[in-house]
C-alpha cells in the first residue's frame, strides 16, 4: 500500500477563517462536515474553533494577539542573541583574547 502524498501547506485569511467558525458554532453541520465541504482538514477546523474561542475568553489559553507578541519578541531576542554573538567574535578577534575573566 502506497502512503498518501501530503497535501500541500496552504494559509487562509482571517476572515476566511472565521466564516468557517461561525459555520461550525451555527450547528447545523459537524465539524467534519464543513471541513469535507470546504477541502480542510478536521483538526485545521478544530484548531480554529478552539483558537475563536480562547480569543472570546470562553476557553484559557493564549489569545491570538498574545501569541503574535510571544512570537515577536522570540524573534526579537533571537536577533540580540545573535547581535551579542557577533560582537563577541568581534571582541575575541581584534584583542586576540576573551574578555572575560576567568
Amino acid at each position: 500500500m502506497g502512503k498518501k502524498k501530503p497535501r500541500p501547506r496552504r494559509s487562509f485569511t482571517p476572515e476566511f477563517k472565521a466564516e468557517i467558525v461561525e459555520l461550525c458554532r451555527r450547528g447545523d453541520r459537524s465539524v467534519g462536515q464543513i471541513a469535507r465541504d470546504f477541502d480542510l482538514t478536521e483538526t485545521a477546523v478544530r484548531l480554529w474553533v478552539s483558537q475563536a474561542e480562547t480569543d472570546a475568553g470562553e476557553r484559557d489559553g493564549r489569545t491570538s494577539s498574545e501569541r503574535e507578541e510571544l512570537a515577536a519578541l522570540r524573534r526579537e531576542n533571537r536577533r540580540l542573541r545573535e547581535d551579542v554573538d557577533i560582537l563577541k567574535r568581534a571582541t575575541l578577534d581584534s584583542t586576540g583574547q576573551s574578555n572575560s575573566a576567568g
